[in-house]
């Protein structure tokens, strides 16, 4: 019995260990984003910044949906097609994603835009990253749209939880 209890106790402490369990995302946040990586190659992007973006982000344990509001939100309809990124929560990382369905085109090439939340939670703060990534039709005139990618740092708070 002696040699058993420790085995069964380090066991059981490393089954603990591993199930850190899935991090509360909810709530309303308020999300600051910084131009990084252009890609892309978007005009005005280098140096933007914008501050207080409303985002409120539902639960479904390990299902996501963060819903962009505000001016912001009038943006991304108008350029990607909706502002709703969905996806998944494991442990405190979360990765949602925001299908872009507003066909664009230069020449032959057609293509549309996805956004891609990227983050972290720790407690009531939120930082990561938002990709914005062509989805092409991989025609010539793509050029360095195929595969491209632009980046923006994210960070946010919600109210204590």
């Amino acid at each position: 019995m002696r040699r058993t209890l420790p085995i069964v106790l380090l066991v059981g402490a490393a089954t603990l260990a591993g199930c850190g369990g899935t991090a509360n995302v909810e709530g309303d946040f308020s999300i600051n984003v910084a131009n990084r990586e252009n890609g892309c190659g978007f005009d005005n992007w280098d140096g933007n910044t914008a501050a207080n973006i409303p985002v409120g982000i539902t639960q479904d344990g390990e299902s996501a949906t963060a819903t962009v509001g505000g001016l912001t939100a009038t943006f991304l309809d108008l350029w990607l097609g909706g502002h709703v990124f969905n996806g998944s929560v494991d442990g405190s990382h979360l990765e949602l994603t925001l299908t872009g369905t507003r066909a664009q085109s230069q020449g032959a090439c057609a293509y549309t835009y996805d956004a891609v939340i990227d983050a972290d939670i720790d407690g009531d703060v939120l930082t990561g990253e938002i990709r914005y990534e062509a989805k092409t039709n991989g025609q010539a005139d793509c050029g360095t749209l195929n595969g491209c990618a632009s980046v923006q740092e994210l960070n946010g708070a919600r109210p204590p939880t």
